[in-house]
């Protein structure tokens, strides 16, 4: 792999919906054995952006579980849902500006908990950078064109009310 490849800290420093939608078609890697490297394109993502997101783990303010939000760009946020499945998230943004991208699908998968499950991902990878050296990273893809982009609404998020849950922040490939 070249170094040029992988996606670093300045390509998450930026507008986490841009991001979002940039990850379309990049590989998502994780080294399970040293001699065995998964690697899966990237189909889905969702944004959570900022303070004021109520469908944002941020939105309740700085916490010892969302303190990896805050920066600094390129780490992973990994956390627990509904007990069962673990969530892959990216952190964008300026540090002490909280935000972060969910990865949900790839091309062998639909579904965050089934991405991690592919992938052997849990906790152990929270705060870690998205770097080789930590088994997990990305690398760019091929662009996908914008017609090839389809925007919703985030999923699962009604809780946070009209506005914040409609917002078209997940952004799918399709083939």
């Amino acid at each position: 792999m070249r170094e040029s490849q992988i996606l670093d800290a300045d390509f998450f420093g930026r507008d986490t919906v841009e991001v979002a939608r940039d990850l379309l078609g990049c590989v998502l890697c994780r080294r399970v054995t040293p001699r065995r490297v998964i690697r899966v394109r990237i189909t889905e993502a969702e944004a959570y952006d900022g303070f004021e997101d109520r469908a944002s783990h941020a939105h309740a303010g700085r916490t010892a579980r969302t303190e990896v939000m805050f920066g600094p760009p390129g780490r992973w946020y990994v956390y627990l849902c509904y007990g069962v499945h673990w969530m892959l998230n990216i952190v964008t943004r300026e540090s002490d500006y909280p935000a972060a991208v969910l990865l949900r699908g790839s091309d062998e998968v639909y579904g965050p908990g089934r991405l991690t499950r592919l992938l052997q991902v849990n906790l152990d990878f929270n705060r870690l950078p998205a770097i080789p050296a930590s088994n997990l990273w990305i690398e760019r893809g091929e662009p996908i064109p914008m017609g090839r982009i389809e925007c919703h609404p985030r999923i699962g998020v009604a809780y946070a009310g009209p506005y914040w849950s409609q917002l078209p922040w997940r952004f799918t490939w399709v083939k």
